[in-house]
């Protein structure tokens, strides 16, 4: 997008393109009502509360934007055909929307693009080509096929009634919590954030916008701290929905004009936060989803209501069984250890009673006399992995192997 045409967006009556957003999305899209979360709001000692948009239609907030720029196309373009890049929850949105206005489409998405995603999206009928290894190789080529079959192109991000559709959230927000002190998140293109940001600053400038990105994907701030878009062609985040190389130009020229910070938070977060949403609140969210939930522990003041977009919940069971497993690392619910042992009766009971002791399921034992480091030492190796209470627990048990002498190798 061009100096020009962003210069015209940024003059828009927001509130009212907002508003009548909104209103093409009524009925169409599920409300998600705020949930006060016990549990933020006792762990950190702020008011928080959720916006629970992992149980929106098509699993994320993508569908907002997505419906209200297809539903404001004309014949013409809809007849042409529909195509867009998506890393999956925008795809859905597209393919969703598409359907209901009986267009045809297709999106491109990247090769890494977990299988449940691109599954939603080919059943909600769009055609689906699976190219390149992150989002911007699929939107360059994307772009390359809507020139070659006159088709229309629908941006994630970096469109202005894309970005009005996701502005919905922040009437939301208001609408339900007008004392609202703080909104945190997720940034990838900043369609998002941007849409929020319009509609908030205008309604009450002193809500602040939080926006939080991986430590892997730092495009946003980096441009942020250049004064202009930069690329980052090195992007690493089990959060693929917000792995993206550069904002948008709109986007980013939003948030540069109106939001109040920017946090980073590491992947050990995000994946210790999908699994808390699941222990404490029963809810499936994806790792992009849980990104505001991971900058809590930052933002966090007494009295101050804050609320966390969770932005999505399109997650596969082989990614959830792997986060879940790091999360429980993570919260210390989880150790292993390896020590060796004199290869003698009695050792391995000795060492299953005094976990036993101090309160540590066994989940697994390996016992294995050949991995010791000498064959002939007369000692065997013991990889032990345990269920714990916290790092503190950890701790505990620790401490009691030493003190029995056994030589201790902390694994993870």
């Amino acid at each position: 997008m061009d100096s020009n045409e962003v210069k015209y967006y940024l003059k828009q009556d927001h509130h009212a393109e907002i508003f009548a957003a909104a209103a093409r999305l009524n009925g169409v899209i599920k409300p998600t009502p705020l949930i006060r979360s016990d549990f933020y709001s006792a762990e950190y000692g702020a008011d928080v509360y959720l916006k629970p948009e992992n149980l929106q239609v098509t699993g994320s907030f993508k569908i907002r934007g997505a419906y209200n720029k297809i539903a404001l196309l004309d014949d013409k373009e809809l007849k042409k055909g529909i195509i867009s890049a998506s890393a999956g929850n925008h795809a859905q949105g597209v393919a969703f929307s598409a359907n209901r206005h009986k267009a045809p489409a297709t999106i491109v998405m990247p090769n890494i693009t977990p299988l449940l995603k691109v599954d939603a999206t080919k059943a909600y009928g769009a055609d689906v080509i699976l190219h390149g290894d992150v989002y911007d190789e699929s939107f360059s080529k994307a772009v390359e096929l809507a020139e070659q079959n006159d088709l229309t192109f629908i941006h994630p991000f970096d469109d202005y009634r894309v970005i009005c559709g996701q502005g919905t959230l922040g009437l939301e927000i208001l609408e339900e919590l007008p004392d609202t002190d703080e909104i945190i998140v997720p940034i990838g293109g900043g369609g998002l954030i941007a849409g929020i940001l319009l509609f908030v600053k205008a309604a009450n400038p002193n809500v602040k916008i939080i926006g939080v990105i991986p430590e892997g994907s730092p495009a946003v701030k980096v441009s942020l701290e250049k004064g202009r878009v930069k690329r980052q062609d090195n992007i690493y985040t089990c959060a693929e929905g917000v792995a993206v190389k550069q904002p948008g130009d709109l986007t980013f020229a939003i948030i540069k004009k109106y939001l109040d910070e920017i946090v980073t938070v590491s992947e050990k977060d995000i994946m210790e936060n999908i699994l808390l949403m699941m222990e404490k609140h029963k809810l499936v969210t994806e790792a992009a989803g849980v990104v505001s939930l991971a900058a809590i522990r930052q933002r966090a003041r007494a009295d101050r209501k804050i609320v966390c977009l969770v932005s999505g919940g399109n997650i596969d069971t082989v990614t959830v069984s792997s986060v879940v497993n790091q999360g429980m690392i993570s919260r210390g619910r989880i150790m292993c250890f390896s020590v060796e042992l004199p290869d003698k009766p009695g050792q391995l009971v000795a060492v299953a009673s005094l976990l036993a002791r101090e309160g540590a399921n066994v989940i697994e034992l390996d016992h294995d006399q050949f991995k010791a480091i000498d064959r002939y030492s007369g000692r065997v190796a013991l990889e032990v992995t345990v269920e714990t209470n916290g790092h503190e627990h950890i701790a505990r048990i620790l401490k009691a192997l030493e003190a029995e002498n056994f030589p201790i190798r902390r694994i993870y």
